[in-house]
């Protein structure tokens, strides 16, 4: 379950803003990570009132790392301890898609019914995604086989905030074993693309989409 560009990551802005803590993420922390999933769910816009279940953003894009890969989950808090942004990851795309098929997504297709084949809402998108989810199998996949989602709110972009983050879920993916790191990035965001090749990352594959970017992780 690689990054996909309708929930693109976002990037730090320039300018000031209040000081935020790397932190490891805890269970209380699953309901807000989940707004911010929806409020970054637009290509890192705003998806609140896009969707009827705003809680299929979340369960598409979020809900199984925090489920199965908790320890690689982190979590950038306010000084009053609320969450504004995340970064999690899983060290192996194969075994996760693996995991998320005999535990993640059965309890969600139980509860949540396959839309009509007629019906093009953005509800009935992420619900294919559930009950149908794509399995990875680049050529290069064995030498980048770990995958991560970044999502940050406005107020969490700036200040290298969304660098620590990401520099702090790199170090617990390589620690993991992996040697190299994917993720996904859409055509029309020129600055996160200049962002990750800033730090290492290279484009592996174009798609009509946009491309999928990978960087090794030995050395860290």
């Amino acid at each position: 379950m690689s990054p996909h560009p309708g929930h693109d990551v976002t990037t730090p802005a320039q300018g000031a803003r209040p000081a935020l803590t790397v932190d490891r993420y805890d269970l209380s922390d699953r309901d807000a990570l989940y707004d911010v999933c929806l409020r970054t769910g637009d290509s890192g816009d705003d998806a609140t009132g896009q969707y009827e279940d705003g809680a299929l953003l979340g369960h598409v894009y979020l809900g199984a790392y925090l489920a199965l890969e908790p320890d690689l989950a982190r979590v950038l808090r306010r000084a009053d301890g609320t969450a504004v942004g995340y970064c999690v990851a899983t060290a192996s795309t194969t075994d996760f898609e693996r995991r998320c098929e005999e535990s993640w997504w059965p309890p969600l297709r139980a509860r949540l019914a396959a839309p009509a084949a007629d019906d093009e809402s953005a509800d009935a998108r992420l619900l294919r995604m559930i009950h149908a989810p794509s399995r990875s199998g680049a050529p290069w996949l064995e030498q980048y086989p770990a995958h991560l989602h970044i999502d940050l709110l406005p107020e969490a972009q700036g200040g290298g905030a969304g660098r620590r983050v990401l520099e702090a879920v790199l170090d617990a993916v390589a620690a993991a074993g992996a040697p190299g790191i994917h993720l996904g990035v859409g055509g029309r965001n020129l600055r996160a693309i200049g962002f990750y090749e800033h730090l290492g990352f290279r484009t592996l594959e174009e798609q009509p989409w946009g491309r999928t970017m990978g960087m090794p992780l030995s050395g860290r």
